[in-house]
């Protein structure tokens, strides 16, 4: 898993102002959305926009 790629999502956002939640910001700290993901894009796990996880569905943006 790219854990320091998300880390460094997740820092983003919160300099954003994106995320202000401690209970969101620990919430996905601890859960990343790549294992919900097919083998095809989970090297973009941590990429802020939605990605396809097959039958025409996707799996919404971090900050979405």
């Amino acid at each position: 898993m790219e854990k320091q790629a998300w880390e460094e999502l997740v820092q983003r956002l919160i300099q954003q102002g994106v995320l202000r939640s401690p209970k969101v910001i620990r919430a996905l700290r601890r859960v990343s959305r790549e294992p919900f993901l097919p083998e095809t894009v989970k090297s973009s796990v941590a990429v802020d926009s939605p990605l396809p996880i097959g039958f025409r569905q996707t799996i919404s943006a971090p900050l979405g």
